[in-house]
C-alpha cells in the first residue's frame, strides 16, 4: 500500500480495504479517519468494515465523510477535532488522498 506523509503526526492514501489495516498497525499506525462517503462508487469498501477492521487491531476510528470538492465547516470541525482527540501518527483515507491532504490544510489554517 502506498502513502504520502502530509506531517510527522499524519499521512494520506486513496482507498483502502480492511485486508490492508494490518499493515498500517505495523507501520506504527494508531488511528485510521476516513474521509469518504459510502457508496461513492461501486464496490468501495464501507467504513463500517474498515472500521471493524481497525477496531480489531487495536486502532481508533473515525469516519468523517466529505463529499468531493465540497468541504464544508463542518467537516474541517470535525477532523480538527479527531485530529485533537486520537492518538498520533494518524492515517487517513479517500479515494485518492486528495480530500484527506486539502482537509488537513484547512484544520492547519483554522489555527492560525
Amino acid at each position: 500500500m502506498e502513502y504520502r506523509q502530509i506531517s510527522d503526526d499524519y499521512s494520506v492514501s486513496g482507498q483502502i480495504t480492511p485486508d490492508e489495516v494490518a499493515a498500517l498497525k505495523a507501520a506504527g499506525f494508531r488511528s485510521v479517519i476516513c474521509n469518504r462517503p459510502d457508496d461513492e462508487q461501486p464496490g468501495q469498501p464501507s467504513a463500517a468494515s474498515v472500521r471493524a477492521a481497525a477496531e480489531a487491531a487495536g486502532l481508533e476510528f473515525r469516519h468523517i465523510p466529505v463529499i468531493s470538492g465540497q468541504i464544508t465547516a463542518d467537516n474541517v470541525t470535525d477532523m480538527a477535532a479527531a485530529l485533537e482527540e486520537m492518538q498520533g501518527p494518524v492515517f487517513a483515507y479517500c479515494r485518492s488522498g486528495a480530500r484527506c491532504t486539502n482537509l488537513y490544510g484547512l484544520v492547519q489554517q483554522a489555527k492560525g
